[in-house]
């Protein structure tokens, strides 16, 4: 007998050919007949469904009853019975198979930054997997939680439920495998810090400070349209001389740019209209800046190459940034570091700055919400700073 033929015998009396092999797991060892005599076609037929039989052991499918493995002749004569059809496996697809699908799908229905910043990082994660099987959805889960974070775990088998959730809906899966593997969200940490204000004195020196600098002086604009109007960081890369009046006393505030340079809605889809003053600071600003025949979709604020802003951009001009094992301090972090600032906030500080401000200086929390584009609940939350003005309870 060949080495190939293991688990294949042959009846000494017949000739015919029979399996005789063990599963782990089962205490008996299996038997079954083939029905077919010993011959170089039978037994290319036979070795295949021992390849049948043994793939699904592998996959943890066997069948213990061997019904899915007999073989069944067609015709009068045996010796042309053809293997019966291996049975269908639970799940057509894979789960990258089905994410990718999901991705298409989700591409009809949500903005294309969130599939650029969130679905191809999980797709990145999914390459990464020890098996795509949805048989095996425990031990991508376990793979995971041992693999990852607690959140990026319970991030991903999230979005692993939701994606198999929709192809069951989609009768593409007959059930959703990651259903009864959700996990408890796990606590965040406290992002509190995250909205603490400079105080008006901070906020002047760092302009100032970003006016005279010999590398980002051509940024000092956005800093101080940023500390001025509040409005989010994509929000302002995003304007162009469209969204300015004439007198440059109204700004129109439609549309946001992300990471990626693409153009999306707001983050809460509200349109505004952020009012000044005629000879007001942001007025002028917006007067010196604005070119004697400005093309309404010209972008306001750009990097120097003329090209358009990101994220990414104004935190290495305002933190800095490491290059072939050297640490170059943005404005703010080197304000820092000389002890001109007592700590380092991040950019979305001049946001806090202006509402904090804007409420201390007597406006009420409504207006404040309306020029900023949250909501009142919002505003009374995060950007109310007692400390910034230094306050004492009142005696009453």
């Amino acid at each position: 007998m060949k080495d190939e033929d293991y688990w294949i015998h042959k009846d000494p009396d017949s000739q015919k050919l029979f399996f005789r092999f063990r599963v782990r797991g089962f205490s008996k060892q299996f038997f079954l007949s083939t029905g077919l005599k010993d011959g170089k076609r039978n037994r290319e037929i036979v070795r295949s469904r021992r390849d049948a039989i043994a793939t699904d052991i592998a996959l943890e499918r066997f069948d213990p009853t061997l019904e899915s493995y007999r073989f069944r002749a067609g015709g009068k004569n045996p010796a042309v019975a053809v293997a019966a059809i291996a049975p269908k496996p639970k799940y057509e697809y894979n789960l990258l198979e089905l994410w990718n699908k999901f991705t298409d799908y989700q591409e009809t229905q949500i903005e294309q930054t969130t599939i650029l910043s969130r679905y191809v990082s999980v797709l990145r994660y999914t390459k990464r997997l020890p098996t795509q099987s949805l048989d095996e959805a425990p031990k991508i889960r376990d793979w995971l939680v041992n693999n990852t974070t607690k959140l990026m775990a319970w991030l991903l088998v999230n979005h692993y439920s939701q994606c198999c959730e929709w192809a069951a809906n989609s009768h593409l899966v007959p059930d959703n495998p990651f259903e009864d593997l959700k996990m408890k969200e796990p606590q965040r940490k406290s992002t509190g810090e995250d909205y603490r204000a400079f105080t008006l004195g901070q906020r002047d020196l760092i302009i100032q400070v970003f006016e005279n600098h010999p590398t980002y002086s051509h940024y000092a604009p956005l800093i101080k349209f940023l500390f001025w109007t509040g409005c989010r960081l994509g929000e302002a890369f995003a304007l162009t001389w469209h969204d300015i009046s004439k007198d440059c006393c109204q700004i129109s505030i439609n549309k946001s740019c992300n990471s990626y340079r693409i153009l999306k809605s707001t983050k809460n889809g509200v349109k505004r209209v952020f009012p000044t003053k005629q000879g007001s600071r942001l007025q002028n600003l917006l007067l010196e800046l604005r070119p004697p025949y400005a093309d309404s979709s010209t972008l306001i604020f750009t990097d120097r190459l003329g090209k358009a802003l990101s994220s990414q951009t104004l935190q290495k001009i305002w933190k800095g940034q490491t290059s072939r094992g050297y640490h170059y301090s943005g404005v703010v972090e080197d304000l820092v570091n000389k002890g001109k600032l007592p700590y380092y906030l991040k950019p979305y500080a001049t946001r806090h700055t202006f509402a904090t401000w804007a409420i201390t200086k007597g406006n009420s929390p409504d207006k404040v919400a309306r020029w900023i584009g949250d909501t009142v609940e919002t505003v009374l939350r995060y950007y109310c700073h007692p400390q910034v003005v230094n306050a004492e309870c009142p005696d009453f």
